[in-house]
């Protein structure tokens, strides 16, 4: 009963996707802008989704990205999604970035989605602190009939909304957070009233459920305009929800534009999951490489440690005279004019290495 019931929802989905024009697929290319709130309505943070053309790979498909960051109850979290998705709404890859930073604590999820030689395979990558785990999961693409991926369910909420029409039973093939095979189930929530901005505007609604198999389902509910524009979104139980503050301009239906404008958004690099990990990867690069110099030259220390003893004990009001005439006698011919471009640990570090190629030099004299 449980393969029959699986090919029948494989069956359906798969009918609903087969059934959507590439027209309807081209008025889903615009831009939402949200800002998070909390209950009592405080803004916290950002919600973007972007769903445009290109070419991964040599295969036109659409690039779809989405990111979400702000700070709840001053612990700053975010997510992140970049994937691209076919015309027949196949996932050929996504990244999914989640991370939360708690005080003296930090939790960060990355998992990496592609296929590969008729798999479908998903490495994910947990850092907690200094632990890191890694795991690696494989899918036969056979086994995925009516997959819908977190990158692909965003441009099928477009299209849903658009329609106004939810087939019964709506049922897709998903991972739950432990990446394992699940239900997601569509419902429609009807019409309802919203403010946006100075007006009020009808929303219609679609309720996604994603059942899991250790855990209790996970719920989102949203809520859109007429043309597919995101008008709200709040995954149920949770105290903060996603709100248009202004009114976009609407695409009307019979409208076609094959070059859509993007808005254009300032460059959050914390929350891009490829300039991030390079900025993590860079920053431990530069970290080893600092520290294995100062093991290397252990005098260093005992110079600066000297240094800020001698100026806590003074405490001079003109500090950068005390710095000058305190490592006068370490250089042969500094001058104030010459340091006068240069901030207090610029001249520390400008001294240091000039002793240091004067101590060379009389080492290699000697």
């Amino acid at each position: 009963m449980e393969n029959a019931s699986q090919r029948l929802t494989e069956a359906l989905s798969t009918d609903f996707l087969a059934s959507i024009e590439l027209e309807e697929v081209q008025r889903c290319l615009f831009v939402d802008s949200l800002v998070s709130v909390s209950d009592t309505g405080k803004e916290l943070g950002e919600f973007c989704i972007n769903i445009q053309k290109t070419v991964h790979n040599n295969q036109p498909c659409f690039l779809v990205h989405a990111n979400s960051h702000g700070a709840i109850d001053n612990i700053p979290c975010g997510t992140s999604i970049t994937g691209y998705v076919t015309t027949t709404f196949e996932t050929l890859e996504q990244d999914h970035h989640e991370y939360v930073k708690l005080h003296g604590h930090s939790l960060e999820r990355k998992s990496h989605m592609v296929r590969q030689d008729g798999q479908l395979v998903v490495n994910k990558v947990t850092r907690e602190e200094e632990e890191v785990r890694e795991q690696t999961y494989t899918f036969p693409l056979s086994s995925l009939r009516g997959f819908v991926s977190e990158a692909s369910n965003l441009l099928i909420l477009r299209i849903l909304a658009q329609r106004k029409n939810i087939p019964e039973p709506m049922k897709f093939l998903s991972f739950d957070a432990e990446t394992q095979i699940c239900l997601s189930t569509y419902r429609d929530l009807g019409e309802k009233k919203q403010v946006v901005g100075r007006e009020t505007v009808d929303v219609f609604g679609i309720e996604r459920t994603v059942q899991t198999v250790d855990d209790i389902p996970a719920m989102w509910q949203c809520y859109f305009l007429r043309d597919g524009h995101l008008a709200s979104r709040v995954q149920v139980g949770s105290p903060v929800m996603m709100k248009l503050l202004k009114m976009p301009a609407l695409i009307s239906e019979d409208e076609q534009d094959d070059k859509p404008v993007f808005e254009k958004r300032p460059l959050v690099w914390e929350e891009d999951m490829q300039l991030y990990s390079k900025f993590l990867d860079r920053k431990e690069e530069l970290k080893a490489d600092h520290m294995s110099y100062v093991r290397h030259h252990q005098e260093l220390r005992a110079l600066l440690a000297d240094f800020l003893q001698f100026l806590l004990l003074r405490k001079p009001q003109d500090v950068f005279s005390f710095t000058r005439e305190y490592f006068a006698p370490f250089s042969s011919a500094p001058t104030w004019r010459h340091f006068q471009s240069y901030s207090i640990p610029q001249i520390i570090w400008k001294v240091l290495c000039d002793n240091t190629t004067t101590t060379n030099n009389n080492n290699n004299l000697s």
